[in-house]
């Protein structure tokens, strides 16, 4: 049972481990260790090294991961090849040096092929190249599935490999610099509507599809998987629906009361034209599947920005 190990999260004071380490403390999981930067920078091997000393783990969940939006990955392709490699590389070979009971993985939806079939399959993930606006970030964090693997074959050490969707939810990322598409959609609503604006400009053209998964369900299925998954294949994590960029603005617009016009700049890249997972895997290997629907949980993400966007200003 996860409530008698020791369980350290990496990344835990970011978006998802927040909601994690709540989920955490609800299942009775009371000694949880949170590595997260200023005290651990987790691409120093040397923070690395004292972050396990100091914690002693039974259980390492990697959340960490510097992230961003389209934009974000234009400018930064290097940043995000290299400090997501190298905090998965060396935290995971670290465990193993420590005999670390379980390691969980965290990858992501990027990883896969641009031209992937819907519903992206975990057995389509080696099928051609990543889209390239996110590929330095998708496989920098896909060699964490090579290393689990391989560590399994030769050492036999147990560490699982998690594929999440797209995420969002209260508490999300609203910095326009890095956030990623539903954050930053909410903020440009309300811009907007505080300077009193008829137009919103959103990138490209609208017909891509993503698949969004709320930030609650994630942690369940982290939960659920940490507690009862032991296999080397890697397993999708989302909401199974998904829904055009174009539907997508029009449902936050009329959430966040913006009653505007839409202007879409089509010089911009759309990304991936779509994104749909077969989250079948995960109830069949542990029960879970999402609860959260795209409007009740784009409502709790508005909702909660409207109470704390003033705080965020600061």
């Amino acid at each position: 049972m996860l409530t008698e190990k020791r369980i350290t999260v990496t990344g835990a004071k970011g978006f998802l481990g927040g909601h994690l380490l709540r989920t955490l403390r609800q299942k009775g999981c009371l000694n949880v260790s949170m590595a997260d930067l200023p005290e651990y920078n987790l691409t120093d091997l040397n923070d690395i090294r004292r972050m396990y000393e100091l914690t002693k783990p039974e259980i390492v969940i990697h959340l960490a991961a510097k992230v961003g939006g389209i934009g974000y990955n234009q400018d930064k392709p290097a940043e995000l090849f290299y400090d997501n490699l190298i905090m998965g590389t060396q935290l995971l070979h670290e465990a193993y040096l420590r005999k670390i009971e379980k390691f969980v993985a965290l990858g992501t939806v990027c990883a896969y092929p641009k031209f992937t079939p819907v519903p992206f399959k975990e057995e389509d993930l080696w099928n051609g190249y990543p889209e390239e606006t996110n590929a330095p970030y998708g496989l920098a964090k896909k060699m964490m599935l090579v290393q689990s693997q391989a560590y399994r074959r030769q050492y036999g050490f147990n560490s699982i490999f998690l594929l999440p969707v797209n995420l969002y939810g209260p508490g999300d990322n609203f910095d326009p610099r890095s956030s990623h598409v539903i954050p930053a959609l909410i903020k440009k609503c309300f811009d907007a509507i505080d300077s009193q604006s008829d137009t919103l400009e959103v990138w490209g053209t609208g017909s891509a599809t993503r698949e969004f998964f709320f930030v609650e369900d994630a942690a369940e299925a982290i939960y659920r998987a940490t507690l009862s998954y032991n296999k080397s294949e890697p397993v999708n994590l989302g909401s199974g629906s998904e829904i055009s960029i174009q539907d997508l603005v029009k449902i936050i617009a009329d959430l966040s009361g913006f009653s505007g016009q839409i202007v879409w700049d089509k010089s911009k890249p759309d990304g991936q034209p779509k994104r749909l997972l077969d989250t079948s895997k995960a109830l069949n290997e542990f029960g879970f599947t999402a609860r959260t629907d795209i409007n009740t949980g784009l409502a709790k993400t508005i909702e909660w920005y409207r109470e704390n966007r003033h705080l965020l200003k600061k």
